[in-house]
């Protein structure tokens, strides 16, 4: 089992940054793979970026690729989603979740109801 706890939300206007931290307990972190998901208000969850359980493979939704970057340390048990180039649409709560996968370089899926894991979410507004 693990704990997802998110931190780093806030109000920034568009074009600005912010970098999202996700730290996990538990001595079993490498054997997650890693997601963000987002969802505004009024709007279903949706799929932002994946990273394997090594760091060596990502995956990004469509409307965040080229801003928008994930990472890890495993040493740190914590994943980072680093955000560039915000615009007003990107508002909303941002969670990380955590999937089991078998395989060192898997990416775990994009539909939100197979994540056994998640954290409480952190708040982005992104002012126009």
């Amino acid at each position: 089992q693990v704990q997802l706890v998110e931190s780093g939300g806030g109000l920034v206007q568009t074009g600005g940054s912010l970098r999202l931290s996700c730290a996990a307990s538990g001595r079993t972190f490498s054997l997650y793979a890693m997601s963000w998901f987002r969802q505004a208000p009024g709007k279903e969850r949706e799929f932002v970026a994946a990273i394997s359980r090594d760091g060596s493979r990502t995956y990004y939704g469509d409307s965040v690729k080229g801003r928008f970057t994930i990472s890890r340390d495993n040493t740190k048990t914590t994943v980072y989603l680093q955000m560039n180039g915000l615009k007003p649409e990107d508002t909303a709560v941002y969670y990380c979740a955590a999937k089991s996968v078998g395989y060192q370089t898997g990416l775990p899926t994009t539909t939100p109801s197979s994540y056994p894991y998640w954290g409480q979410g952190t708040q982005v507004t992104v002012s126009s």
